[in-house]
């Protein structure tokens, strides 16, 4: 087969033949789900992938629009970068929506916020409960120490690579790689300071849905978690899909929820009052 491919007409003919071929993980196009909300029309349908283990997603989304990401098997973890669409220098900031929200743990109701003090997203339901903001992602040097391989194009990709290939999609450069957070794997801060993963396995199918306050570039890399204990290189697929909703209305019960909320809400008003 390598000897024939090395033909271009039969190359070709071998990638022609290739077309409708459907795998587990690859995006549909046009984006096809048989499980949206009630309400959600099929035309609102945005974004319907699946991420392989070790692979990586990005989308560009509206205002308004809902991510709802699911893991498959109980084994995804779903870093996830959030940046600004029109103006990319504004990114999730971890430590203020840590600080801000005066939680370290994220769940229904809490807030992404920039560093700008804007509400990115919000999430609107949380079927996993196992989150983390403290440790973010793997890279080449920690899976070469922990699985003798850490090449992006190796046997057991890193985080941190993925996402700067999610991003350069958009033009973003390395240095705007920043924090992430991972959905789906957790950790816990014990009293003594000591982190905790709470990596499962889970039990599959756990959802959570996402609401972006903005338009925003969503980076998703699915890879273990760099404090996954096991020895193997473990992750299993990523759900993702996107439809469009509307704005956040003033009585909005996540917006008014709590002083610090609400002020960044007000901050992303204004922003779209120009």
């Amino acid at each position: 087969m390598t000897e024939g491919l090395a033909n271009p007409l039969a190359a070709r003919d071998h990638a022609r033949a290739m077309a409708g071929t459907v795998v587990d993980a690859m995006p549909v196009l046009p984006p096809v789900a048989p499980d949206l909300p009630a309400g959600v029309e099929p035309d609102d349908l945005l974004w319907e992938e699946t991420v392989a283990p070790g692979g990586y997603a990005t989308r560009r989304l509206a205002r308004g629009s809902r991510v709802r990401l699911i893991d498959l098997a109980g084994d995804a973890c779903a870093s996830m970068l959030i940046y600004n669409a029109e103006m990319p220098t504004e990114r999730l900031n971890v430590a203020d929506t840590v600080k801000v929200q005066w939680n370290g743990y994220l769940g229904a109701g809490k807030l992404l916020l920039s560093d700008m003090g804007r509400v990115m997203m919000s999430i609107l339901e949380d079927g996993a409960a196992t989150h983390d903001v403290f440790c973010g992602t793997s890279n080449a040097a920690t899976n070469e120490a922990k699985y003798g391989e850490g090449r992006n194009s190796g046997a057991f990709p890193n985080g941190r690579d993925r996402l700067l290939l999610g991003s350069a999609k958009h033009g973003l450069q390395r240095r705007d790689v920043h924090p992430c957070v991972n959905l789906f794997k957790g950790t816990r801060i014990e009293a003594d300071g000591a982190i905790t993963p709470l990596v499962g396995p889970f039990e599959a199918g756990r959802e959570i849905v996402l609401r972006a306050e903005m338009d925003v570039i969503v980076v998703l890399a699915n890879c273990p978690h760099v404090l996954d204990p096991r020895d193997d290189w473990q992750v299993s697929p990523l759900r993702i899909s996107a439809w469009r909703g509307p704005v956040t209305d003033q009585d909005d019960p996540i917006r008014c929820a709590t002083p610090e909320g609400l002020r960044a809400f007000e901050n992303i008003e204004d922003y779209y009052r120009r």
